[in-house]
């Protein structure tokens, strides 16, 4: 799955490769590794605003969802989307219909396992390019105060052959558009056969990856160290 992503590019190289202005390009700060699990604001392009970077909440809350329900609870489970199921799900089928979303990134992390130990790679494209991920995203409103909550998730689709190797049991990757099908993404027009289209495993020639320290696994993560190559001899100091 991808729980663990990085974005550390400079907001208005972010502005130029998108061509979207920040709504708050003050509050966005570069983020070495970011936990979904913290649910922390992360910077998203949404179909209703396409040439806007704007920061909203990772782990989708539903727009029906009952205030006496745990809200984290339900963001813990909403962090992904399987593109397979997207349209089958009461979570995400409103939201992949029409509430699409880029998620930008310039790297995710992943898990190898390798004699039940596991080994945090750190992966990332060729051209160090910032990328979209495939996303989608609700609004919720807390009746109580009538505050609107934004939220996304991450689509996910079958792992290509790079990520086979590193998510060696579940075999999952995020969903990468290439700049092409990133406005793809946002066309309202789309019906459910041309949006599965699109939601398919990344050229792995195009990708690179490397194993990391397990510092990732820490409460000190967001540095810039968590990023840096390091090897394992049980690995046999192999890189991708």
């Amino acid at each position: 799955m991808c729980f663990h992503i990085s974005l550390t590019t400079k907001a208005e190289t972010l502005e130029k490769r998108f061509k979207a202005d920040f709504k708050n390009k003050f509050a966005y700060k570069p983020i070495f590794h970011a936990n979904g699990f913290d649910f922390p604001k992360w910077a998203v392009i949404k179909n209703d605003a396409p040439s806007e970077i704007d920061l909203i909440s990772w782990g989708l809350i539903p727009h029906w969802v009952k205030e006496s329900t745990s809200i984290n609870e339900v963001r813990s489970k909403t962090l992904n989307a399987r593109s397979e199921t997207a349209f089958e799900l009461p979570s995400f089928k409103t939201s992949i219909e029409s509430k699409r979303c880029l998620v930008l990134s310039d790297g995710f992390y992943e898990w190898m396992t390798f004699n039940k130990q596991k080994y945090p790679h750190f992966i990332h494209l060729k051209d160090n390019e910032p990328f979209a991920m495939a996303g989608i995203w609700d609004e919720w409103k807390n009746q109580q105060t009538g505050d609107l909550i934004e939220t996304f998730s991450i689509l996910t689709c079958e792992a290509n052959p790079l990520m086979s190797r590193i998510h060696n049991i579940g075999k999952r990757m995020p969903v990468i558009l290439t700049p092409e099908t990133e406005s793809l993404w946002l066309d309202n027009s789309l019906i459910q056969s041309q949006i599965l289209s699109l939601t398919k495993p990344y050229d792995d020639s195009l990708m690179e990856a490397y194993t990391i320290s397990k510092l990732i696994s820490s409460k000190d993560s967001n540095t810039e160290e968590v990023r840096r190559p390091f090897l394992y001899s049980e690995l046999e100091m192999r890189l991708f």
